[in-house]
């Protein structure tokens, strides 16, 4: 779904870009309420675990191929906010050192991948979960959000570029294409992103933002009524709880609770990016597949990057794809913490 340099015209390219910056500063004022200095690092794993995985193309039909766009996930485990500033640089990553997606194309990749994905799959996932509560519910809602946003990101293409693109199309025609190929990618989509949340449900449940409040957690109480969260359960609500939790030692305490966790998931996502990669799909997605066939993909011009040594992934250089893909993970991860960090709130459980 990266769109490349060339498909739209100016005046599209230059409206996109203002509505993702936008959807953007509107995200780092509400990621101040999902953010705090527990929650960030999750926010940077997640930016890392979708560029990893984006990076591994399967099969959905013959000669196409599809890969994970993440904003239902994203979402779902940070929040719909931070979710949307994690997709936003993986995006900018790709696009600066892998010359993956269109520099004058960014906003719309941004607003595609990231913006419709994380508001569509948001907003699957809160109906689903409201008629199916429990981590049953939760794991149903992840699969329908991840499979909903993608033909929706692909319809919301196809518009676009009916109304701003660089060459004529059928609107009718390239929507159903665009519709059929992507609601197979979304099926993959949704397998992958209902068994990441699942797989975090299972062992840190506080962890998953889409989550909160699916249980209450349990509270020891100390002789002098002040109460601790037992490690791994969802942080407490409402103003007693937030009391019994304030002082920094717990913080650090929770903080170390999730590491092992951290270390973990951070270790796959070095595995699928540095190894796993070898074995993707080498072929075209769903767009670029969809292009073709209807006569558009030779308005794609050369990315200003597309020479760089990572570009392609290390195909350019000669750098081997799980090498490239580890230094994309390393990058990401470091400026998704960081945004993430310089968004969060101030920390609720201080005094």
């Amino acid at each position: 779904m990266h769109v490349p340099d060339g498909f739209f015209t100016a005046a599209v390219s230059i409206s996109a870009g203002a509505v993702a910056a936008a959807g953007v500063a509107v995200c780092l004022r509400g990621a101040r309420r999902e953010l705090d200095d527990r929650t960030a690092p999750m926010a940077g794993l997640v930016a890392a675990f979708v560029f990893a995985v984006q990076m591994l193309n399967f099969p959905v039909a013959a000669g196409t191929s599809g890969h994970l766009l993440g904003g239902a996930l994203a979402a779902i485990l940070v929040g719909p906010y931070t979710g949307v500033l994690a997709i936003a640089v993986v995006l900018v990553v790709q696009a600066l050192f892998f010359a993956d997606g269109g520099l004058t194309a960014l906003g719309v990749n941004i607003v595609l991948m990231g913006l419709v994905t994380v508001l569509v799959g948001w907003a699957v996932f809160r109906l689903v979960t409201r008629v199916a509560p429990g981590r049953g519910g939760v794991t149903a809602a992840s699969f329908a959000a991840a499979l909903l946003s993608v033909p929706a990101s692909a319809l919301v293409f196809t518009l676009l570029f009916w109304l701003g693109g660089t060459a004529p199309i059928e609107i009718g025609t390239v929507a159903a294409a665009m519709t059929g190929v992507h609601v197979l990618i979304g099926i993959g989509e949704g397998l992958i992103t209902a068994l990441t949340v699942g797989a975090v449900l299972a062992v840190r449940p506080d962890l998953v933002h889409g989550a909160r409040g699916l249980a209450r957690p349990l509270v020891l109480r100390d002789a002098d009524g002040t109460g601790t969260v037992v490690q791994g359960a969802p942080e407490p609500t409402g103003t007693g709880a937030r009391t019994g939790a304030r002082t920094g030692a717990r913080t650090g305490a929770r903080t170390g609770a999730a590491r092992p966790f951290v270390l973990a998931a951070l270790g796959l996502t070095l595995l699928l990016a540095g190894v796993v990669s070898f074995f993707a799909s080498p072929d075209p997605d769903g767009l670029e597949s969809v292009a073709e066939e209807q006569g558009f993909l030779g308005q794609a011009t050369d990315h200003l990057f597309g020479g760089w040594p990572l570009g392609d992934y290390g195909e350019v250089g000669g750098i081997p794809v799980g090498v490239a893909g580890v230094i994309g993970v390393a990058l990401t991860l470091l400026v998704a913490a960081a945004v993430a960090y310089a968004a969060r709130g101030r920390d609720r459980t201080k005094v």
